[in-house]
């Protein structure tokens, strides 16, 4: 497959969108187009330093915005729009994480109400080091600094949900949206299954990384340049956010409680297994019960997400997932450059 073209776009600030649906396109591309994207991060860029807490500079609903959406042309339902992300470039050199009050994993929130009284809001700022490939944390009440690995992703990105809705960005589900799993990283190939005329694809939440689960809600935000490549694969439903990299398959599943996402993710790679490789039912599952992997990616937002992974190298006759898109995407992002 030869790119049709690639296609750059950079928003202002009141061209950024926070639903997952309810907007209208803001360019049309072709499968087999190339995307660069400029992203912001989930504060809008308006969280510098120490001083811009969230709760002053930020104002609900407006984080976590989006840039697109962008109408997949032959895109219909049924169908599925695969997304390879060839790189992901941190646009600044820092990046900034926080806490809130009555937000994260570790405190009390509105679902899940204590008497105790919430977590002080505060921000750090990381350093980033594009050419060493790192990010400087420091701590903010001592000395201490240590060098992480720089591992850029996205963690917002999914198409317009069925039956003409429109969710908030924040939120992640079976169109995608704020799946935030470091899993989304450069030279990974999304599936998503495409519920209207168009896909309407968006994507933003850059984050320079973040551990799993995102246990305090705020992974390392960055703004990004992202390029990607997509592909509509006709006539092929994908009831839940797919993964592929080289050398394994992913399933997602979101969903309160965690336990349930868990089982969703599982279910779903289990099925998605007997498909690849025609294994019973029974013995996809016990394969993936003592070989395989399970990822979180986060367990803050009004769902959880939880990935369902299995290594390639495991699977017997496997057949080449959605006609072998990865692999077609992959040396396409390769002859690009």
């Amino acid at each position: 497959m030869i790119a049709m073209s690639h296609f750059t776009y950079r928003p202002a600030r009141d061209e950024l969108a926070y639903t997952f649906g309810g907007r209208l396109p803001v360019a049309h591309v072709r499968s087999g187009d190339l995307i660069t994207v400029h992203t912001e991060d989930c504060f809008g860029g308006l969280v510098r330093g120490p001083a811009d807490l969230p709760s002053q500079v930020c104002q609900m609903p407006y984080l976590n915005p989006v840039s697109g959406p962008f109408f997949v042309e032959d895109a219909e339902p049924g169908d599925t729009l695969a997304v390879h992300l060839l790189s992901i470039e941190p646009a600044r050199d820092w990046g900034v994480s926080a806490t809130f009050p009555y937000f994260g994993a570790l405190t009390s929130t509105s679902h899940t109400a204590t008497l105790q009284p919430p977590l002080d809001e505060r921000v750090w700022v990381y350093g980033i080091d594009r050419h060493a490939g790192v990010v400087r944390y420091r701590a903010t009440a001592s000395d201490h600094m240590v060098e992480l690995p720089l591992d850029p992703m996205i963690g917002t990105i999914g198409v317009a949900p069925a039956a003409m809705e429109s969710r908030s960005t924040i939120v992640p589900d079976y169109y995608g949206g704020n799946l935030d799993t470091p899993e989304l990283r450069a030279g990974t190939t999304l599936y998503l299954g495409v519920n209207v005329h168009g896909a309407i694809l968006a994507l933003g939440d850059g984050h320079a990384r973040q551990g799993h689960g995102e246990v305090c809600g705020v992974g390392v935000e960055i703004a990004t340049v992202t390029t990607l490549a997509v592909e509509v694969i006709k006539g092929t439903d994908t009831a839940w956010p797919h993964l592929e990299t080289d050398t394994a398959i992913m399933s997602v599943g979101c969903a309160r409680p965690l336990e349930d996402a868990y089982r969703m993710a599982h279910q779903d790679l289990t099925g998605w297994t007997v498909d690849l490789c025609g294994l019973h039912t029974l013995d996809a599952y016990q394969l993936i019960s003592q070989a395989g992997r399970a990822p979180i990616g986060n367990v803050c937002d009004p769902n959880y997400t939880v990935l369902a992974a299995i290594d390639k190298a495991l699977l017997p006759q496997r057949q080449a997932a959605y006609r072998d898109a990865h692999a077609r995407l992959r040396a396409l992002a390769a002859v690009q450059g």
